[in-house]
Order: C-alpha cells, then structure tokens, then sequence
C-alpha cells in the first residue's frame, strides 16, 4: 500500500483507477434504480387517483338521471301502442274480432317452456285464426326479470309495443321471431336493444324509423310496465297459461308438450266443436 504522501505505481494507479470505476458504476445504478423507484410510485398514485376520479364519476352518473348515463332514461309518460285492447291497452288481440272464441295466451318473453309451446303448437295457434275459429288474447308478463335478475321480458315486452303500433301482423310476426331466437334464460340477451332491433330485420317491414326510435328511446316501456302488472293481477300464476273462453288448456303431457292434433282437440272440445 503506498504512503499518504506517496505518489502510487502505475500497477497501483491501475488498480485504484480499476477499483473507481467500478464503485461509480455502483453509485449510478443505485441512482437509476432510486430513479426507477420514484417512477414506479409516481404511476401508481396517479393511477390511483384515475381510479378514484373515475369511481367518483360512475357515482355521479349512476345518481343523475340526465343523458351522460350510458344507457337511456326510460320515459314515464305513458304511451300506449294502437292495435291494443283493454284497460291501459295492456291486452294484444291477434285474428278476426267476430271470431265466435277467444284464446287466451299468457306468456313471458324470457320464459323458455313458452318457447316450447310455441314451438310445438305456435302454428296451430295460427292455423286456428286464419281458419276463424279464434283470436287470441296475449296476456304478456315480465316477472322472471326478477326472478332472474335484469330486464329482458319487459325490455322485449315494450319492443313488442312498438311491433304492435306498426300492425298486428308486425307484431304477431316479430312475437313469433323472439321466441324462435330466445337467448338463454340466465344471459338476458333481450336485455339489450340492439339485439332486439337486429331481430327485427327478420320480419320485413318492421323497421321503420319510428320502430327504431320506439325501441331506442324506450318508448313504451310505461305501457309494458301496465302489461306485466295486469298479468300479475290477472290470478295465473304461470307460463305458458292458455284458455279457451276461460276453460284452462293442457299444453303439456309429462315432460312434454302436446302435439299439435291434442291441442287442436282440446280447443274444439272446449269450444263445443266435436
């Protein structure tokens, strides 16, 4: 080691020179890495007040009624659809009005033994007005939205307003189309409107521009409301429920429906025809 006041070797010098480089080295990754450090903290604190910024505004705009919601405001001014009978025009009546019967078909839209049935029997059904036997009352529920959680049946139910005031064949044909492409019970994909107005392009000359805006702006969604508390008043306690001048229908024989023949044979029977 050299004294104090020594002037080191090269082999020293090197050495110390060596020993420098390597000790600064170590002192400016311990700067990056502080530098690193501060970085990392300042991004998560902003990040955390970006969170809170927009915890803060989900809040507001789930307390605002104004449209900076995402979803639209349903209207409370009742409108009712032309085409509707009843109180309220709560009640749907497809088929001739001097048909000698009445057929009464309480559904929900979301309701999938409801799709069997008209899936078996929803051509019978017709059949039978075309032929003048029947017309027939739809009785329309929304209660497995709460049984199930969300809004699909009465969603669907004021999109089915809106089929109804462009014309009963409009609406028995887009009432047909929901029920032929039903979503799962659980997912409640009539939930959301623009599923429902795409499955209106299956029934041609259903999409108008007022059919659109109806189903958009949610217009009949007071009206579906009046509907889905009329089938809760009405004492059938289930879906599908179908009677013949008030004379309940079996629809199904076990596990499963009746054909189209049974049905056929039960309205006749009912209606005193056989």
């Amino acid at each position: 080691m050299a004294h104090p006041n020594q002037k080191p070797s090269r082999k020293q010098a090197q050495k110390i020179s060596a020993r420098e480089r390597i000790q600064e080295a170590q002192r400016q990754e311990k700067q990056a890495a502080k530098r690193r450090q501060r970085i990392v903290v300042g991004v998560s604190i902003v990040a955390v007040l970006a969170l809170a910024g927009g915890t803060a505004l989900a809040i507001n705009t789930a307390g605002n009624d104004k449209s900076s919601s995402t979803e639209a405001v349903e209207p409370t001014a009742m409108v009712v659809p032309a085409n509707t009978s009843g109180p309220d025009g709560t009640v749907i009546t497809y088929g001739k009005a001097d048909a000698p019967h009445t057929l009464q078909v309480f559904e929900d839209f979301r309701c999938p033994v409801c799709r069997t049935f008209e899936t078996t029997n929803g051509d019978t059904v017709k059949k039978l007005v075309d032929e003048g036997t029947v017309k027939v009352e739809y009785h329309l529920a929304a209660f497995l939205d709460k049984n199930l959680g969300g809004k699909g049946s009465r969603t669907a139910l004021a999109a089915i307003g809106a089929a109804a005031n462009e014309g009963l064949d409009k609406f028995k044909a887009y009432h047909d189309v929901l029920y032929a492409n039903q979503p799962d019970e659980r997912e409640d994909g009539f939930g959301d409107v623009n599923q429902l107005l795409s499955l209106a392009d299956k029934v041609p000359g259903l999409k108008t521009d007022a059919f659109v805006k109806a189903v958009t702006d949610r217009t009949y969604a007071p009206w579906a409301k009046k509907v889905a508390d009329a089938f809760n008043d009405s004492g059938v306690t289930g879906t599908p429920t179908v009677k013949l001048d008030g004379k309940t229908i079996t629809l199904f024989s076990g596990n499963k429906a009746v054909t189209p023949e049974q049905f056929t044979a039960q309205v006749k029977q009912a209606a005193g025809l056989q």
